[in-house]
């Protein structure tokens, strides 16, 4: 069914259980690395592959990380929590179950509030608990990358034990038709705030923030809410604002055919941007839950705590605020460029040296449209902020204008080097020698002997035409201000 006639008909509920691989140098429960990338299985060792009589302890970096992610969410913390088993078997879970929280999670009861086209939503936080990740499967053969129809399968083990916080939102209804732009926010707000935490690197694209999508529909009038869906390991912005569409769609065609939803999980093809079913849905008494007997509880210290609180950092949504009114940008602007996912780049460029404006319009300009063409997002492109403060501060001193200043984008974003090696490789820095500039002008006025006499019988505007003229012939270097002001003074002309 087509969006908006899906929801003419049903009201979407939405859930999202969103992962976060912390940054730790060793993992949860060992003291293996937890570096990105690293040849399969080299990252191991007894614990964290479950050999017999190894011994989990816990890290006491992620307890603390974990507590800071819930203080930021103004969650309250547990005085007293401890873990549980998971039990399932999958081939990537050396033992066959997942140490995580069950019933006592160390965080719980938060909220946030995201901005979605000039409204604010609050998404209630249910519980943010401590868990380790699992190991990592490749299913080689088959046209899917899935078990199904694979022709073998290997496991990587150097994820299993990563430290791992879920962060589980209670149930998201009266959403309406903003329901997919809502989960983007929320998802986008939370990966702000790990990041000014510093707790995590939060690429999606390598599997540090992942996200689970729920999504239940109810007929418009009725007060039960539907059968939800779980969309698993969304992992990309994008995707988890086509996923949210992509269920209300499917579930609206099913509803409204008469049929029934399945609790079950399923699995969205960035391809298509449609999901398929994966398998049914464990409730919590499947997994088999019972307190981890080789793992004392944790009991924080309330005044930690405290010091934890008291030393947040600035969180993203008052530093937005703050920067808004220093900026003087409108709610409009901060809008496009947090829908661009600019804001912290223009920020940082800023801070290289580079006045609000002259970083906001290069990076949602010129910066912006190739990004686009190129079909990559803005942190992507290989040109940093420090590089586009240079190049502001070479327009503001005269060296450039804005034309010779996107070639110079263009230069660095080609690998040419910095801006002034691109400046100096490509010759474009601006006619300043007034002998030079003046050569150039006399051969203008020259060869345009009607606009010349328009401007000296009053027609001031006619010196538009010999300014391009100057332009042109030195391909764009000179100072077109100080071209006109030349171009006036020769033909004794004055405005």
């Amino acid at each position: 069914m087509l969006y908006d006639e899906a929801l003419d008909r049903f009201e979407p509920v939405l859930g999202l259980e969103t992962h976060v691989e912390l940054g730790t140098k060793s993992k949860m429960f060992c003291g293996c690395k937890t570096a990105f990338g690293a040849p399969p299985n080299t990252q191991v060792c007894p614990t964290c592959l479950a050999f017999p009589g190894a011994l989990p302890v816990a890290n006491a970096m992620a307890i603390e990380s974990t507590i800071r992610i819930g203080l930021a969410l103004n969650c309250s913390i547990a005085e007293w929590c401890r873990f549980a088993r998971k039990n399932y078997f999958y081939p990537d879970m050396p033992k066959n179950y997942q140490i995580s929280q069950y019933d006592e999670p160390l965080c719980f009861d938060g909220y946030i509030d995201v901005e979605v086209n000039g409204e604010t939503v609050r998404i209630e936080i249910e519980r943010v608990h401590l868990e380790e990740d699992t190991g990592k499967s490749t299913h080689v053969g088959g046209a899917t990358g899935r078990i199904h129809g694979a022709d073998y399968s290997i496991v990587d083990y150097n994820r299993a034990g990563i430290p791992l916080v879920e962060i589980v939102t209670k149930p998201i209804p009266g959403t309406d038709r903003l329901a997919p732009e809502v989960a983007k926010a929320y998802v986008t707000e939370l990966r702000e705030i790990m990041r000014s935490l510093g707790v995590s690197d939060v690429r999606m694209e390598e599997g540090s923030l992942r996200c689970d999508v729920n999504v239940s529909l109810m007929p418009r009038g009725s007060s039960e809410w539907g059968t939800r869906t779980e969309t698993k390991n969304v992992n990309s912005l994008r995707s988890v604002e086509r996923a949210v569409r992509s269920e209300i769609e499917r579930q609206a065609g099913v509803l409204a055919a008469g049929g029934k939803i399945t609790q079950e999980t399923r699995h969205f093809h960035e391809d298509s941007g449609t999901t398929t079913s994966g398998r049914s849905k464990e409730e919590a008494q499947d997994y088999r839950y019972f307190p981890e007997p080789d793992l004392v509880p944790i009991a924080p210290d309330p005044a930690w705590v405290a010091e934890l609180k008291a030393a947040l950092p600035e969180l993203p949504s008052v530093r937005r605020k703050r920067l808004q009114a220093e900026w003087g940008l409108s709610d409009l602007d901060m809008q496009a460029m947090h829908n661009a996912d600019a804001f912290d780049l223009v920020e940082a460029t800023v801070a290289a040296g580079a006045p609000p404006a002259d970083a906001r319009k290069w990076w949602m300009g010129e910066l912006a449209r190739r990004a686009n063409e190129s079909g990559t997002s803005l942190a992507e492109l290989p040109i940093t902020p420090a590089q586009i403060a240079r190049v502001t501060e070479l327009v503001a001193s005269g060296a450039l204008n804005d034309k010779l200043a996107r070639e110079v984008l263009e230069g660095v974003l080609a690998g040419e080097g910095t801006p002034d090696e691109v400046v100096e490789k490509r010759g474009l820095r601006i006619v300043n020698d007034e002998g030079e500039l003046s050569a150039i002008i006399d051969k203008v006025l020259a060869d345009n002997a009607d606009a010349v006499e328009k401007v000296r019988s009053g027609k001031i505007a006619a010196a538009g035409a010999l300014v391009g003229g100057v332009m042109r012939a030195s391909k764009g270097k000179a100072d077109a201000a100080r071209a006109r002001q030349l171009i006036l003074d020769k033909l004794g002309v004055s405005e």
